[in-house]
């Protein structure tokens, strides 16, 4: 889908996903690039950042745009809201994001920067986006001036874009996408360079970005990647910087990330502090900074009178000094402490005997530590080994365990153990022996869970249930349970995809040969005819990959269009852009949404390079109808070299045109009414040869025209198609 005049994925006019219609280029790389589109649903304007088609395959870049497709789940102003991947029919991804309209950072530094003020105000706004990012645990990675746009041009409405970091790794580029580092040399945190990031690596870019905003220049990194490191190892240079932006860029970009402002809510707080004149820049030293950990509720405070006991060394009997005489100790009654301890060997004998056996229970040995596990590996037999403290807890887990041809080696044993321990692990373990994975371990008071199940509702409730405390007892309770099957193999969905296929075939895009394993996502591509059958096909989906991510790269279509689509061939596009005009006016209709009452004109405009063949012109609307507006009664030739009556380049030709001209009735004309609204597709064909015998009727049933292009005499070269949408107001 590329001419000479826009070499890049995407032709302006080009429609993604029957949805998305491409009207300006924003930036071409080497890797991706970024378009503006509206849809032609809703109408909002969005941004495409499109992966090259050898990048789309690369499981890197793929990642990477996945990673910035996470982005969706934070909601907050500064941060720019995401939507989805796609993946068109030649093979390229793309990710849809909202359209962030005003200039970026990088524009401010290359027009001489912004006042310290203005700079601060981005500096608050862009915060507050990443202590939200990095409370779900992202990290940019790249903040950079041309990552932070303006809307509207207000340092107050500043936004971040570009969570992906998938960017043109030709020779020279500043950007690398790697294991070993991300993020451009001149904003990039030191620690960067050796593959270390975190939090603190965002917040010094933001600093040294600050930085470049207002000096309206980038930090200097040097010629080479030895200067790169050596100047990244001292201080930024701020000298000259107003308070308290110097402050706040100093202790935002210390080389020493351990001495760094750790986090972005403490860059507000300093930036609060510094803004309110509760501190100044000297008040506030990082480096020197006291931390207080509070004690736990249950740890005893410490004595003021702690004493140290230290090792005496070893001295020889040589070297030993004389001793003073030891003080003369009090004599005390002998003949009791005897005593006591002849009746406390009496008892030991007793109690060691098992003559006490009948009051105290029976003895067992001490275990430390005191643990048990209880598992099964998917479907398999289950296993027990370990301690319990009766014999009537331990046959009834032995019972439960050969009940299941599984085996058991329990040892009865004492220990520190809660006294409803035993009543307790047999809860918990009649809980989940129905999984068809599971292990219980516990260690004395501590049990942890883990299973696999393969019913959602299933997993709630079993979730729900283990925080109970009635289900936990006395233990201290960690669980967690996955959706299985642990590997997914591809023709487990072969069923479902079969059962929905109602508009040509449903495929599963690149499956591994050995299976999905759980976390990894699940593509689907193909046609539906309806909105509620993609809605249906995606729940049981859903339900059926388990813990994995699902895309669908389905296009919903209607029955006539799926009917149509279903007898022509599998070619590409012929670069045949089809307009829209308002008819009361001819002013361009960029959407293609048009209301009841109004009047659509259509134009299509050959590209320069078409100069043969012929071309078939029809608009197939929901209510299965289809108008053919090239060829037809009113204009029945249409021979390219005839249409372009020596004309070079474009050219346009008007297939529907404007009430008003048409009032002679020598052109066909159409207004809007309320019988059949929705999506209409405008098709162009391009083939060698006519491909009917004879003119179509200028209005026949998709059914007609089915059979009629399914029996077509020459062969099809290309097809190009626009959605025209029409509503009530």
């Amino acid at each position: 889908m590329s001419s000479k005049d826009n070499p890049g994925i995407f032709q302006i006019g080009d429609v993604l996903n029957n949805t998305y219609r491409i009207d300006k280029v924003l930036g071409l790389g080497g890797t991706s690039e970024v378009y503006r589109a509206v849809s032609e649903i809703s109408g909002r304007i969005v941004a495409v950042k499109a992966l090259r088609a050898e990048f789309s395959r690369n499981e890197d870049f793929l990642n990477l745009m996945t990673r910035e497709e996470a982005m969706r789940e934070i909601r907050h102003d500064a941060i720019v809201r995401y939507y989805d991947n796609q993946r068109t029919d030649d093979g390229h991804v793309y990710l849809v994001m909202d359209y962030v309209d005003g200039p970026g950072l990088d524009r401010k530094v290359k027009d001489g920067g912004m006042s310290a003020e203005d700079v601060l105000i981005v500096c608050r706004r862009v915060t507050e986006g990443l202590v939200a990012a990095h409370a779900h645990n992202i990290v940019h990675r790249d903040l950079s001036p041309d990552n932070i746009i303006l809307r509207d041009g207000k340092p107050e409405e500043a936004v971040i874009i570009d969570f992906g970091i998938a960017k043109d790794t030709n020779p020279g580029a500043e950007t690398i996408v790697g294991n070993e580092f991300a993020g451009k040399f001149a904003y990039a945190a030191p620690e960067q360079l050796h593959g270390q990031t975190d939090a603190r690596a965002d917040i010094y870019a933001l600093g040294a970005l600050l930085l470049a905003t207002f000096r309206g220049a980038r930090p200097n990194i040097g010629n080479n990647l030895m200067d790169v490191v050596n100047i990244k190892a001292r201080p930024l240079d701020t000298e000259g910087v107003p308070e308290p932006l110097k402050t706040m860029i100093d202790h935002m970009t210390r080389p020493d990330r351990d001495h760094r402002l750790a986090t972005a809510q403490a860059v507000l707080d300093q930036l609060d502090a510094l803004q309110n004149g509760s501190a100044t820049g000297e008040d506030i030293d990082d480096d020197d900074r006291t931390v207080v950990l509070p004690r736990a509720a249950d740890e005893p405070p410490i004595s003021e009178a702690a004493t140290i006991v230290e090792p005496t060394p070893a001295v020889s009997e040589t070297d030993a000094p004389s001793l003073p005489p030891e003080p003369a100790k009090k004599r005390g009654p002998l003949v009791p402490v005897l005593a006591v301890l002849a009746v406390g060997a009496i008892g030991a004998a007793v109690f060691f005997s098992g003559a006490l056996d009948a009051v105290t229970g029976p003895r067992y040995p001490v275990a430390n530590p005191y643990s048990l596990e209880v598992s099964r590996s998917e479907n398999n037999q289950p296993t027990a080994t370990g301690n319990m403290p009766s014999e009537e807890a331990r046959d009834a887990l032995n019972a439960l365990i050969a009940g299941q041809q599984g085996t058991a080696e329990l040892t009865l044993a004492t220990g520190e153990i809660p006294e409803t321990w035993d009543a307790d692990i047999l809860r918990l373990i009649d809980a989940v022996d129905h999984l068809p994975e599971f292990r219980v371990r516990a260690d004395a008071s501590r049990v942890q869970i883990i299973g696999l199940t393969y019913d959602a509702a299933e997993r709630q409730a079993l979730m729900t249930a283990l925080t109970q405390t009635e289900m936990k007892g006395a233990f201290e309770l960690s669980a967690s349970i996955d959706l299985g099957p642990r590997i997914l193999s591809a023709d487990a969905l072969f069923p479902i995809l079969a059962t929905h296929q109602n508009c040509g075939e449903l495929n599963v895009v690149n499956a591994p040969t050995a299976g999905y394993p759980n976390g990894s996502q699940v593509m689907v591509a193909g046609r539906v005819d309806s909105p509620n059958t993609l809605d249906v096909l995606s729940d049981k989906l859903t339900r059926a990959i388990g813990d994995r991510s699902l895309m669908l790269d389905v296009e919903v279509l209607n029955p006539t269009l799926c009917l149509i689509d279903s007898v022509l061939p599998n070619v590409s596009g012929g670069d045949v852009r089809i307009d829209f005009r308002d008819g009361s006016d001819d002013t361009i209709n960029s959407t293609g949404d048009f209301f009841v009452g109004q009047n659509p004109v259509i134009e299509i405009v050959i590209p320069s390079e078409m100069s043969d063949g012929y071309l078939f012109v029809s608009a197939l609307d929901v209510s299965g109808n289809v108008y053919h507006l090239l060829p037809n009664l009113f204009a029945a030739d249409n021979n390219v070299e005839t249409l372009r009556a020596g004309r070079e380049g474009e050219i346009r030709v008007r297939v529907a045109h404007s009430a008003a001209d048409s009032q002679d009735g020598s052109k066909l004309a159409f207004v809007v009414d309320d019988t059949s609204l929705g999506k209409t597709k405008v098709l162009v064909i391009h083939s060698d040869q006519q491909i009917f015998d004879g003119l179509r009727p200028t209005t026949e049933s998709a059914g007609g025209y089915a059979n009629a292009l399914a029996q077509r005499l020459g062969s099809i070269n290309s097809l190009d198609s626009r959605i025209l949408t029409t509503a009530r107001e």
